[in-house]
């Protein structure tokens, strides 16, 4: 229960600040391919993600696509050493592929399939 506390105020906000996700079925995606919510937990060294400019984060999504993931939105913790994404894709392990393909860590991930409005 510890680890869930946190993620409350996120999934919370994530529909928030998901744009026009919020209004896709998120089980529909291009190719008539089924799409999932995942929300992943990241840790990184201190300093790794000051180098996070627009080109890194292009090619962070080109990648993605390749495996049909799409980043939606990520926080992170005020020491920039932890990161909670809210990403979708076809299946978990094509959200692994994608972490691969961009050198990311994966502590966990969970796919988070129901919505809960204020």
């Amino acid at each position: 229960m510890k680890i869930l506390t946190p993620l409350v105020p996120l999934l919370l906000a994530a529909r928030a600040f998901a744009g026009d996700t919020a209004t896709v079925d998120p089980a529909q995606s291009d190719g008539g391919q089924a799409n999932h919510r995942y929300v992943i937990e990241r840790s990184f060294p201190a300093g790794a993600l000051d180098g996070l400019d627009e080109a890194a984060k292009a090619q962070v999504n080109a990648n993605n696509a390749t495996v049909g993931v799409h980043w939606i939105k990520s926080y992170a913790n005020a020491e920039r050493t932890k990161t909670f994404c809210v990403y979708e894709g076809p299946s978990e392990d094509a959200i692994r592929q994608a972490a691969a393909l961009n050198h990311l860590p994966v502590d966990s991930i969970t796919e988070v399939p129901v919505d809960l409005t204020p």
